[in-house]
């Protein structure tokens, strides 16, 4: 399927690449329902508002001596923390205004290669054919992050771009179950806006709905070869899973019709795969 336009030109939709940060009891623009991406790295947590994040997409940020690029797709709800060190060469990302089955895709600003953030790799330029590293991330909501974290920094609205931050731009496409782009893959598991928790280790891709897990119950499970226990708080939001070890999985919340896309093989948990 080919790349498509979303409707603004390369940078129409700004990156964030100077982000400054607030203590929590400065974030009054946010309300106690609203959606977080939170990163933790050398004993710092920070909190990435998907309000703010629907305005420009993509962070550039730095944490101790880790470069990371946050990374949200609204056409998808696909929220993804990325390594930017590629090679041992620190990357800046920007938002290209292209689209490739209705997902973001980022250009680095270095070789002005395409990278698709659902697929995780560079798909044009230079650096084709190399992956990005996903991080472990937390995504809950702000109720939940300033009650846990409540020495954390907060993503401010001083991003150097005038932006009505209290308007949800994608209000009216999050209600609906049509598609604004077309997709190659559409498996009828689920529907499609349903929300799934996207794993893939070691090349096998599983998909946790969120209305099918259990609340506040942890169940185990085996993603190919390699054993996960998953749990989920519905108050929150929060999905946590981890391996054997207790060490976070990296995974992507996102819409069924997205995961499913890219990865048309992904089983389905349901007390077992489907």
């Amino acid at each position: 399927m080919p790349k498509l336009h979303g409707g603004p030109p390369r940078d129409g939709i700004p990156s964030i690449d100077r982000p400054k940060f607030v203590s929590v009891a400065r974030a009054k623009f946010l309300t106690d329902d609203d959606l977080i991406v939170s990163f933790t790295h050398a004993g710092e947590t920070r909190a990435y508002p998907l309000r703010i994040l629907v305005w420009h997409e993509i962070v550039n940020d730095r944490i101790g001596n880790l470069a990371i690029n946050v990374s949200y797709c609204p056409l998808c709800g696909s929220a993804m923390v990325f390594d930017r060190t590629i090679d041992g060469r620190v990357l800046e990302f920007g938002v290209s205004g292209l689209l490739y089955q209705s997902d973001v895709l980022m250009y680095d600003r270095q070789t002005e290669s395409l990278w698709s953030q659902l697929a995780m790799t560079a798909v044009s330029g230079p650096q084709v054919g190399r992956p990005l590293r996903l991080l472990p991330a937390q995504h809950m909501t702000w109720r939940a992050w300033k009650t846990e974290y409540p020495d954390g920094r907060v993503l401010s609205t001083e991003t150097g771009h005038d932006r009505d931050y209290r308007r949800q731009p994608y209000e009216a496409y999050e209600r609906t179950s049509r598609l604004m782009f077309p997709v190659k893959s559409n498996r009828q598991d689920l529907p499609a806006k349903a929300w799934v928790a996207g794993v893939v280790i070691d090349g096998v891709a599983r998909a946790y709905p969120n209305d099918r897990l259990p609340d506040g119950v942890s169940i185990e499970d085996t993603v190919g070869v390699t054993p996960v226990r998953v749990r989920f708080d519905r108050a929150s939001r929060r999905i946590s899973i981890v391996d054997a070890d207790g060490a976070p999985v990296p995974f992507t919340p996102a819409y069924w019709f997205a995961w499913q896309a890219f990865y048309p093989n992904t089983t389905v948990w349901a007390d077992g795969p489907r």
